[in-house]
Formats: structure tokens, C-alpha cells, sequence
């Protein structure tokens, strides 16, 4: 079995203090799974590895590491593994001019676990005048209008039973991971 590069995505650390998971350490526990080329970005859970195995596989290796490890409520935490090809997809899936007017709009894309964008469609009720939204197979996309981001209503979609099956990254964040993969660790 090849060696492939992969992008990590926890869902549920470090966010609003908690789920405490200081970077230097969660790189050293991936490293112990006997992961090569590590690399953590930013402190919201982005893991770049080399490793054998399926995506499916080594994400159920760190779910199954992060409790020995961590302090964590395990009911926030969800991990999601993907390979170069998927993340550039996402990435290219993107809607035509997503992410071209970061002074007027605030771009953030749903990776997803087990669900599809349609599903999570079906569930997200946008405030036309602030959100748009749209779906993708493994991804959902959207943008709030960031002068009225307070009456957006995608926060909401944190209220829903699928948002245990998504981790959220901004678009900056996703296109910079994309680069990243092709950075050894």
C-alpha cells in the first residue's frame, strides 16, 4: 500500500475555550500513530499527514487517539480525513466567484461526514437578504453579507442534528490547506 498525503479536519477543539488541544501536542500523538510529514495549521484542528490506509480508516485511528490524549467532550469532537484529490475538489466545486469579494462577504464551507449537501439543504433555512447558500456532494458552501451578519441565519444550522456531521472551515482556510498538501510536514 502507497504512502499518500491527507488533510485532517477535528471537529469541536479549541473552540470558545473548549476542548483544549495545544497544536505541538496533537502533532506529537499523530506522529505516535506512526504518521509521517505532520503539520498542524491554526489552532482550529487542520492536521496535514503521510500515511497507508483508507481516508475512513486513519480518521477512526484519531477519533480513537484523541480521547487517550485529550481531555475532550466527545460529543463535540468528529474527525474527518481527506485525501489531496477530494479536498481539490471541494475546493474547485466551489460556486462560480465564491470567495471574490472577502470586503463584502464572509465565505465559509461545511466538509462533510456521512451526509450530503442536499441533505443539508433541506435543513438550512438562509435569510435571502444576508446568506446564500449552496450544495455540493461533500461540501456545503456559503456566504453572509458581513455588514449584516447578525441577521444571518446560518448559525442556526449549529442547532440542527447534521451539524455532528460537518466541521466548518473559512475559504481562506480551505484554499491555503489545499496548498499546504502538497507541502511536506
Amino acid at each position: 500500500m502507497s504512502v499518500d498525503r491527507y488533510l485532517a479536519l477535528l471537529r469541536g477543539i479549541n473552540v470558545g475555550g473548549r476542548n483544549k488541544v495545544p497544536m505541538a501536542d496533537l502533532k506529537q500523538a499523530v506522529e505516535d500513530l506512526g504518521y509521517t510529514d505532520v503539520r498542524t495549521f491554526i489552532q482550529s484542528g487542520n492536521v496535514l499527514f503521510s500515511a497507508c490506509g483508507s481516508a475512513d480508516s486513519l480518521a477512526g485511528a484519531l477519533e480513537a487517539m484523541l480521547p487517550r490524549h485529550f481531555q475532550l467532550d466527545s460529543g463535540q469532537i468528529m474527525v474527518l480525513v481527506v485525501d489531496r484529490a477530494r479536498l481539490a475538489t471541494i475546493v474547485n466545486d466551489a460556486p462560480r466567484g465564491f470567495g471574490a469579494e472577502p470586503e463584502v462577504y464572509k465565505y465559509d464551507v461545511a466538509f462533510l461526514k456521512g451526509v450530503t449537501g442536499a441533505a443539508v439543504m433541506d435543513h438550512v433555512r438562509p435569510n435571502p437578504a444576508v446568506d446564500a447558500v449552496w450544495a455540493k456532494p461533500d461540501a456545503f458552501y456559503y456566504r453572509r453579507l458581513t455588514s449584516k451578519l447578525s441577521q444571518s441565519r446560518m448559525s442556526r444550522i449549529i442547532s440542527t442534528p447534521l451539524y455532528r456531521s460537518m466541521t466548518i472551515r473559512n475559504w481562506n482556510t480551505t484554499r491555503k490547506l489545499l496548498t499546504l498538501m502538497d507541502e511536506p510536514g
